[in-house]
């Protein structure tokens, strides 16, 4: 391989590396990343893609538009479907630009041999592997209701949020904890996972499985009322929203010095 175009490889990862690392720390502390981040990125990850294409690999110009309309397409829906936030979809663009195939002539997985997915669209191998460690945060958020449950020999579902259905119940275990509700509202990037409708005279709560920003205030104050006058306890339900470019961070790197490790789960289940 040309050292130049080994140059430009090496650069590709080494910049996404480092502008993940920065875009995910800025959003663990404030769950905001500047648009600049993706402005500044975007145009550097051409002008270090473009060339290994033109100058040594022309053939693969088509199957760059293919690995880019894919994943912009793939970020645009999840953003729409508010499965992902708005830096999410913009990181996954950039990923698209900087590293549309995997780099295999600079660097070999050493866990899982480069999947299908990984030599066409390699985006998608990230976003795999970050689905994945986003996965097992859920098996921590699962893990610690069962455990406050076992201490407090509370109710992690207490009154009329017990009549609620067990797909709700499910994903508000897997998503979030118990916590003081002086704590969530302390903590702003934290959400309520219940609320209490006011209409009613026996103050039912229910269940909110997809917490937004907007209302948040609200929420806490209608609950932080019902425990001042002890119609609920003080531990609610939260999420404290976990950022999702963390674990597109980590599935890059995985990606590239690991491999793809869906498919690694997927040939493992199949016993290939």
């Amino acid at each position: 391989m040309p050292a130049l175009q080994e140059i430009l490889m090496a650069s590709s990862i080494v910049v996404s590396i480092c502008v993940l690392i920065y875009a995910s720390w800025k959003d663990y502390q404030s769950r905001e990343v500047s648009n600049m981040v993706w402005i500044v990125w975007a145009p550097i990850a051409l002008v270090l893609t473009l060339p290994q294409i033109l100058l040594y690999n022309q053939v693969n110009l088509l199957f760059f538009g293919i690995s880019v309309g894919v994943t912009f397409g793939l970020a645009l829906l999840l953003f729409y479907a508010g499965g992902f936030g708005g830096a999410d979809s913009k990181a996954l663009m950039c990923i698209a630009l900087a590293l549309p195939f995997a780099p295999l002539l600079l660097v070999q997985p050493l866990i899982m041999p480069a999947s299908p997915t990984s030599q066409m669209i390699f985006p998608i191998t990230i976003f795999g592997n970050a689905v994945l460690f986003a996965a097992a945060s859920c098996i921590y958020m699962l893990l610690r209701n069962l455990i406050w449950r076992q201490k407090t020999k509370a109710q992690l579902f207490a009154g009329l949020l017990a009549s609620e259905s067990w797909s709700k119940k499910l994903l508000v275990l897997i998503t979030g904890y118990k916590m003081n509700i002086e704590k969530v509202k302390a903590k702003w990037h934290i959400f309520p996972l219940e609320d209490i409708n006011d209409s009613y005279v026996d103050l039912p709560r229910k269940l909110v499985v997809v917490p937004k920003e907007e209302g948040r205030e609200q929420i806490l104050q209608r609950l932080s009322d019902a425990v001042d006058q002890g119609k609920i306890d003080s531990y609610i339900l939260a999420t404290p929203g976990l950022p999702m470019l963390i674990f597109v961070t980590l599935g890059l790197v995985v990606a590239v010095f690991g491999g793809d490790l869906v498919w690694l789960l997927v040939r493992t289940v199949v016993g290939a």
